[in-house]
């Protein structure tokens, strides 16, 4: 005792903070049992915010319910007489003769082709499109020489461009496919140059504290960081490469889902037609939810990091 009162005497600053020592302890235990509701009732306001006001949970085939509606609607229609049949054939009258087609060959000789053309388009449109972003994104040099043509070809439509393409390659294949790969081309190199200028700085720096090489920051920390932009050009590529691929065969075509619409045209078979519509439809929603699967699945590490 005749120790400990000179010692609080002669420091007072020392005191005050024994007693803030002892005053913490004493209220750990309480703080400790306070804190875990309070935050656990704030995660709880946040996730019932969250469902309130963000997408929430998802639906069930939600990407068949406006598809199948829209169906609905044009068969009441049909069955009420609304829609006159020399106009718009019933979804019936479709559904037979997709079974005829189906049934002698011709449906799956010429939905092959479609299918050949439309994805060794994406092919290299997709691998050309990331190639001439790598270049004008990693390199100053690079986005000199590529960025300025690639936004004078995105300023051109790529349909027409089609009658040059036809005195360079005639009317094969080679036309049809380059078309396509045109059409893909500029969405995977926007979306992807444009993440791989928008990587976080802090990012490059901390790779630059690390003393990453060149490559390993083009492996782990470029690449990676614009996969989501690549992702989302992939998914507007899909879609423009259905597109053009119901122009290109309709020109001088001798087979392909477009080749059989215009024998239909030509013969006013309106059910052929529309069966051609469905398909290149079908084969357009199948391609946007297989590269939206691959998103899913490729970036589950940022759903990871939000939750």
């Amino acid at each position: 005792m005749t120790t400990a009162l000179p010692t609080r005497a002669a420091s007072p600053r020392l005191a005050s903070i024994h007693d803030f020592t002892a005053t913490a302890e004493i209220a750990a235990p309480q703080l400790g049992a306070i804190a875990p509701p309070v935050a656990s009732t704030t995660r709880a306001a946040g996730r019932r915010a969250q469902r309130r006001l963000g997408p929430g949970r998802r639906i069930p085939y939600a990407l068949t319910l406006g598809p199948a509606l829209l169906i609905a609607v044009w068969a009441v229609a049909s069955a009420t007489g609304v829609l006159d049949p020399r106009v718009l054939s019933a979804p019936w009258t479709v559904v037979v003769t997709a079974r005829d087609l189906i049934a002698d060959g011709r449906l799956l000789s010429n939905l092959l082709t479609s299918a050949q053309r439309a994805f060794l388009g994406l092919a290299l449109g997709v691998g050309l499109g990331t190639v001439l972003a790598l270049l004008a994104g990693l390199t100053r040099v690079g986005e000199a020489l590529v960025d300025g043509p690639v936004q004078i070809k995105r300023a051109i439509p790529t349909l027409a461009l089609i009658p040059l393409l036809i005195l360079w390659f005639g009317i094969g294949e080679q036309m049809k496919v380059l078309t396509i790969a045109l059409g893909v081309v500029i969405p995977v190199y926007v979306h992807t140059h444009a993440a791989l200028r928008t990587i976080d700085a802090r990012y490059v720096e901390l790779a630059e504290t690390v003393r990453l090489s060149r490559w390993q920051f083009v492996r782990k920390v470029a690449l990676p960081g614009a996969l989501p932009g690549f992702l989302m050009g992939v998914r507007l590529a899909v879609t423009g490469a259905w597109l053009a691929l119901v122009v290109v065969e309709q020109i001088n075509a001798t087979s392909g889902i477009g080749h059989m619409m215009s024998l239909a045209r030509s013969y006013g078979q309106t059910e052929i037609i529309l069966l051609g519509l469905v398909v290149y439809g079908l084969f357009g929603l199948a391609s946007d939810a297989a590269v939206r699967l691959i998103e899913r699945r490729t970036l589950s590490w940022r759903r990871i990091l939000a939750g």
